[in-house]
């Protein structure tokens, strides 16, 4: 049986790259295009690990991760940002997000990430 992942982002390009990246890989995708449908998804779904993009409309992603973590203290969640900026990168830490990816990311570091977390690692380097 394949993981599921529920992929967070309101950028359809980027849903797009990022799902065929994950099902090559063998996970199986459910997606959301913004903050509230993640919850919905999320309920329903009962999704292995969330990839969650920071900057989107309505529900910023921090808001959305706490949310998520208020529904289920030990959900894994992987912020995947353009946000390049530390202290970005130290509030999604701090919100307890399990990884972190700067976008654009390569499809090889994007599952990388994605197994470690799963593993239990947090990859945060």
């Amino acid at each position: 049986m394949s993981l599921k992942v529920l992929l967070v982002d309101d950028s359809g390009l980027a849903r797009r790259s990022t799902r065929r990246v994950l099902e090559n890989a063998g996970y199986t995708v459910v997606e959301a295009d913004d903050g509230l449908s993640a919850l919905e998804q999320f309920a329903v779904e009962k999704p292995d690990i969330v990839m969650l993009d920071l900057v989107m409309k309505g529900m910023y992603g921090l808001e959305v991760l706490a949310k998520l973590r208020e529904l289920d203290p030990a959900v894994r969640v992987i912020v995947m940002t353009a946000d390049i900026q530390t202290s970005s990168r130290e509030m999604v830490k701090e919100a307890g997000a399990s990884g972190f990816i700067n976008k654009p990311a390569q499809p090889a570091h994007v599952v990388a990430v994605l197994q470690q977390v799963m593993t239990g690692s947090t990859p945060w380097s």
